[in-house]
């Protein structure tokens, strides 16, 4: 058992893997330090990577200021494949040709996403209404008004376009579902589109190249877990 663990907080940043939920990550965390006090600030879809915020002991209470932090990401759209989830984990749904596209004209598309604006957050998603998740609804063909969420997007930025596939940068703020910037990318081109890949990339000033790989957290001497962590007050931001 850890020594002095019910003293132990702060902000651990993991690079979280493919296929794990955020609370697959968290219930890892409170198993290997044997703490029950853990959470996080930010979920990352199961399908995505990289920085997850994760909060121990005291730590906690700063969900609410660490998880308003503007993020950035990088990642893959493929062209001419609608999904029903709006990313590859779902059913395609329509199928289109790729129109012959410049990198001039998959510019233009994507600035038309810089700035303040409101999004639509998907069916298949977390968010409850009257109690129940949306995705649960949609899993069973059912589709509910959703009220639309400001959100900005500081930058979208085209890195490479090999088509069918581009591969972007966005920096957004917190609650922007980045699948649905894809699938409207898509839509806006006139072929459709879904999110083939996610990683977060930072979280505010904090970069993925800071964290821990689960596998690597996992193994850590226990003497050891406190030399990765963060103390809570040089995590929050000076703003704030």
């Amino acid at each position: 058992m850890l020594n002095n663990q019910k003293e132990l907080e702060g902000v651990l940043f993991i690079d979280k893997p493919t296929g794990m939920t955020s609370h697959d990550v968290v219930d890892k965390v409170r198993r290997k330090l044997k703490m029950k006090r853990i959470g996080h600030a930010g979920t990352l879809d199961p399908a995505a990577t990289g920085l997850l915020v994760i909060l121990v002991g005291k730590a906690t209470k700063l969900s609410q200021s660490l998880m308003s932090l503007d993020k950035v990401y990088s990642g893959t759209i493929k062209l001419g494949e609608t999904t029903n989830t709006q990313d590859a984990e779902g059913e395609v749904t329509v199928t289109k040709p790729v129109p012959e596209l410049s990198e001039a004209e998959i510019l233009k598309h994507m600035e038309s996403f810089i700035g303040d604006q409101y999004q639509t957050p998907p069916m298949f998603s977390a968010i409850k209404i009257n109690g129940q998740p949306l995705y649960k609804m949609a899993r069973k063909g059912k589709e509910v008004e959703r009220e639309p969420r400001f959100i900005r997007v500081s930058k979208f930025e085209l890195l490479k376009f090999e088509s069918p596939t581009i591969t972007f940068s966005l920096d957004c703020t917190k609650g922007t579902y980045v699948r649905t910037i894809a699938n409207d990318l898509g839509e806006r081109i006139g072929c459709g589109a879904h999110l083939s890949s996610l990683r977060r990339d930072a979280s505010d000033r904090f970069s993925v190249k800071q964290a821990v790989r689960l596998d690597d957290f996992l193994e850590m001497e226990l003497s050891n877990i406190s030399k990765v962590l963060v103390p809570g007050r040089e995590a929050v931001p000076t703003s704030l």
